[in-house]
């Protein structure tokens, strides 16, 4: 974690959610209904949100008939490799400053981020939060040299607002933007971010509608917003965490690749290793082994990129990035870190010249 000149938010024997309240500022997803009511549309739930209410999130509330939301905090903070959000064609070998708030709309039980996420929720998570402009926040991004300024760690759509006011800045330095998203959109909060968001990453969690409704979200809107972010023009990957027992059957891997490539075999496709965490520790975690096949299938079923993450040097080729066309290696990777990329500055395959999908600068 960064070190960062801000300041912490005095306590005063508030509660966290009296001190998130004060954190927060009249939002601009929203519409105004019957009754002092408000529908939010900054995720999938569109919460209606009566007055002294609150959204599924916790954090957006209703107050006298206003749409209150997160706004002038960090939550988490840190600099570290692109690779790691994970982005593997979106810049690679570059560092990004990735910021986090509180809040989530889903609650998933092995949840690696759950301190923030969680918060509101559960009553065992929940930090302090930090204050600081969008100014500093991008002062310290080019201060640190990263070329992208990411929203990730909590579920960054609920905190759009914020992101946006400093997306602008960002962008205005020359910065790449980016969400780590549990992909549970909507086309007007999608609407709301493409002018200043350039990569987007979505957690496809399973193909079992019954299994996504168990973490707080519906299947069919994340398949949609993998369909409208591609349609839109952000630059999407998609992760899939392999959990065993869970959504590692060969039948449910072959539905997310085909379902993936049939929006677009150019879509990266990141299958990760789940280890025990938070509320969901029975299963055992995921071997190497697994991962490789889960890669395997991907490619089987049409896609260009897949790879296989969080377990470095075990999972032979499938850290890296070959080219499609003479399968020439061009990224070498061993876990986050880029150890070698041949891609030429156009995006191109330097041996046969094939147009690889990506932002390369």
């Amino acid at each position: 974690m960064i070190r960062v000149l801000t300041s912490r938010v005095p306590s005063q024997d508030l509660s966290l959610a009296e001190l998130l309240d004060r954190l927060s500022r009249p939002g601009e997803l929203y519409e105004r209904c019957e009754d002092g009511a408000v529908r939010c549309y900054a995720c999938g739930h569109r919460c209606l949100i009566r007055p002294g209410r609150r959204g599924i999130c916790q954090v957006r509330f209703n107050r006298d008939g206003v749409l209150y939301v997160p706004y002038g905090y960090v939550a988490g903070l840190q600099v570290d490799p692109t690779e790691k959000k994970p982005f593997f064609h979106l810049l690679p070998g570059s560092d990004a400053l990735t910021f986090g708030m509180l809040g989530c709309d889903f609650h998933c039980s092995y949840c690696q981020n759950w301190l923030t996420s969680q918060a509101l929720r559960d009553p065992a998570a929940g930090v302090t939060p930090t204050e600081i402009t969008a100014e500093a926040l991008v002062a310290l991004a080019t201060h640190h040299g990263a070329r992208l300024v990411v929203s990730s760690y909590n579920e960054p759509l609920i905190t759009s607002e914020w992101a946006v006011e400093i997306f602008r800045l960002a962008r205005r330095q020359g910065l790449r933007c980016a969400y780590v998203s549990n992909g549970n959109a909507t086309p007007e909060v999608l609407d709301y971010l493409r002018p200043w968001t350039d990569g987007y990453k979505i957690d496809l969690k399973t193909m079992d509608d019954r299994n996504y409704r168990k973490l707080g979200g519906v299947l069919d809107h994340v398949l949609n917003t993998v369909r409208w972010t591609f349609e839109m023009g952000f630059w999407v990957e998609v992760v899939t965490l392999i959990v065993p027992g869970f959504n590692d059957s060969e039948t449910e891997l072959r539905e997310a690749a085909r379902f993936i490539a049939g929006v677009s075999p150019d879509i990266p496709w990141h299958v990760t290793a789940f280890h025990k965490d938070y509320k969901m520790t029975d299963p055992d975690n995921t071997p190497a082994q697994a991962l490789i096949r889960a890669a395997e299938i991907g490619y089987e079923e049409g896609l260009r990129y897949v790879y296989a993450g969080n377990l470095p040097g075990r999972v032979g080729p499938y850290e890296d990035t070959r080219c499609p066309q003479c399968h020439e290696t061009l990224i070498r990777r061993y876990g986050f870190y880029v150890l070698e990329n041949r891609v030429t500055p156009e995006g191109r395959c330097p041996s046969c010249q094939t147009a690889i999908a990506g932002i390369w600068r």
